[in-house]
């Protein structure tokens, strides 16, 4: 699972550009620092490699476990 905290976000775009299977995409709503924070558009789509958390110089994006849930 994807958990993106939009608040974090300063809408710098890495996370979207670097995702291999085309996951995030920006969304069409402002969070309060004046950005467009990235959505899962394709959640199901995801390989979990990591790259959006590990290139989200904001700390914003976290890959979750989604076992036991």
């Amino acid at each position: 699972m994807i958990e993106i905290d939009t608040e974090l976000c300063k809408g710098c775009g890495v996370c979207i550009a670097f995702c291999p299977k085309h996951v995030l995409e920006a969304s069409d709503r402002m969070n309060k620092r004046g950005s467009y924070p990235p959505v899962a558009a394709r959640p199901d789509d995801c390989i979990r490699c990591l790259n959006c958390e590990l290139l989200c110089p904001d700390l914003a994006i976290v890959i979750v476990d989604g076992e036991g849930e």
